[in-house]
């Protein structure tokens, strides 16, 4: 699931890329800036908002978002593309690579006075540059009364947290995702935490939170509904906790490690 780690590494991959050089070929397949073509300008930069990609070119700011499928390919001009074409939402060419956006959930074209209506609303990016740790600390605490599972999906707190990082934050922290914020825990821990966990991951394929890197053993809940937990033995449950937008967003849990309010001790964080 593409979180903000991932997003990091789709932009380092096509700054290495495009960077510094001209377009040769810009198509744009999304209805609305079909007529788009920056042919001939120079890339000058691709960094990572979160979980938003800007790629600036001239006076424009191409902005994406991955969403649930999008990824980012980079391959040599003529290459057999990894998905049929009807995926391509945008064709990013230079001399000697193709970048091709697939299954893209945003594309926009924006003048580039224009990015804070894309990424302005963002809080710290836990990868960027503006990483400042007490103002996340001071946003996630904003709304005591608010779920930590949905604050910690919250950009505005914090930019790059998903689904998966959620889940395994709430384990590690020993927290059951629907408990209010103001009875979580310090909110400079989890800020901490989130920011460890996705430094370690930044430039990883493969998402570890176990700190175990045999396959299938990277993560301690996410995925593992109806596994026993790592820690505990005690089978792992899954339910949702979503937000008014997006009510069906699941949650993995430990009921033993992860008690609701009044269900007993909580395993300690590490």
């Amino acid at each position: 699931m593409p979180e903000g780690d991932t997003v990091f590494r789709a932009a380092t991959l096509l700054r290495g890329a495009l960077a510094g050089k001209p377009l040769t070929r810009c198509d744009i397949r999304v209805p609305r800036y079909a007529t788009v073509d920056l042919t001939g300008t120079v890339v000058e930069e691709v960094l990572a908002r979160g979980k938003h990609l800007l790629i600036r070119a001239g006076a424009h700011t191409i902005h994406t978002h991955l969403k649930m499928e999008g990824v980012w390919d980079v391959h040599p001009p003529g290459t057999r593309w990894r998905r049929q074409g009807y995926h391509a939402r945008i064709v990013l060419a230079v001399e000697d690579a193709e970048a091709v956006g697939f299954d893209l959930g945003i594309v926009e074209v924006l003048d580039r006075d224009r990015e804070a209506e894309a990424v302005g609303h963002l809080g710290p990016d836990l990868l960027g540059p503006d990483w400042d740790p007490a103002v996340a600390a001071t946003n996630l605490a904003r709304d005591p009364s608010r779920p930590v599972g949905l604050a910690l999906l919250d950009q505005r707190v914090m930019a790059g947290v998903g689904n998966v990082y959620r889940c395994e934050l709430c384990f590690l922290r020993g927290v059951h995702p629907a408990t209010p914020v103001a009875d979580a825990g310090e909110p400079a821990a989890w800020v901490d935490l989130a920011h460890r966990l996705l430094m370690f991951n930044r430039d990883r394929v493969s998402r570890i939170t176990t700190g175990d890197r045999r396959p299938g053993r990277g993560t301690w809940v996410y995925g593992r509904a109806g596994k026993p937990c790592r820690r505990c033995g005690t089978v792992i449950r899954t339910g949702a906790l979503g937000s008014a937008e997006d009510p069906d967003r699941k949650i993995d849990w430990c009921p033993h490690c992860q008690p609701r309010t009044g269900d007993g001790p909580a395993a300690p964080a590490p």
